[in-house]
């Protein structure tokens, strides 16, 4: 059933004068250049109320047909927790061992990643992030979803600046095939886990690679046409 649009007055639209609006954009940037990925989380507790907050900022992100197609499994359960670093650990030694090719493993010895996931048990937090291929509407429709990943990775984005505009450090972890995420989360067969996110507070003694916090100049990224 097609139902015909609604419209009113954009709402709470805030708007600067260009020296502010300059301002706020070194401000972002340079708190955004501070954010660091991280493998070495301490154990201390997260405030779920800061998680939820973060989670609802998540879902502010546009969509397709804005029919939100994703869905934030987290996980602090010790024992879900190592469900996961089993399973994510296999998968890993099968891609170190021989299904990644030479190229990738020569991009990623910069980091010092390896098959082992210790981290999958040390912090505090695991968000698992699932695509929704469909949904069902509020009259109990089917609906399908589209523009699936796009919408995904951009809440996915909204959701790590979240966590870090609250002080906490994360990991974007996506070993493969995720399909162990469906059971251990209880997540239905057509959601697809895209990444597993690891959220808490930087051990005292973290340590993060250097290559790591090398960005490509404007010149790289961009260009104006």
């Amino acid at each position: 059933m097609v139902t015909d649009p609604v419209w009113e007055p954009l709402p709470d639209y805030r708007s600067y004068a260009p020296e502010e609006m300059a301002e706020r954009a070194l401000a972002f940037h340079a708190d955004l250049r501070r954010r660091r990925t991280v493998r070495d989380f301490d154990r201390r507790p997260v405030p779920r109320e800061v998680i939820e907050t973060c989670l609802l900022a998540a879902g502010t992100a546009p969509s397709g047909a804005n029919l939100q197609p994703w869905h934030f499994a987290v996980i602090e359960d010790p024992a879900s927790k190592k469900r996961i670093r089993i399973a994510a650990e296999a998968e890993e030694r099968t891609f170190y061992n021989g299904r990644a090719p030479k190229e990738w493993l020569e991009a990623l010895a910069p980091l010092g990643t390896d098959a082992d996931k210790p981290f999958l048990e040390e912090a505090p937090l695991l968000i698992a992030i699932f695509a929704q291929k469909s949904g069902t509407r509020p009259d109990g429709r089917t609906v399908k979803h589209y523009y699936v990943p796009e919408s995904v990775g951009i809440a996915t984005g909204f959701l790590i600046s979240a966590l870090h505009n609250a002080g906490l450090a994360t990991l974007t972890h996506t070993p493969s095939p995720m399909g162990f995420l469906n059971e251990i989360c209880a997540r239905p067969a057509w959601e697809k886990p895209t990444i597993l996110l690891v959220v808490g507070y930087p051990r005292v003694d973290c340590r993060v690679p250097v290559h790591g916090g090398l960005r490509k100049p404007l010149g790289e990224i961009s260009s104006w046409i």
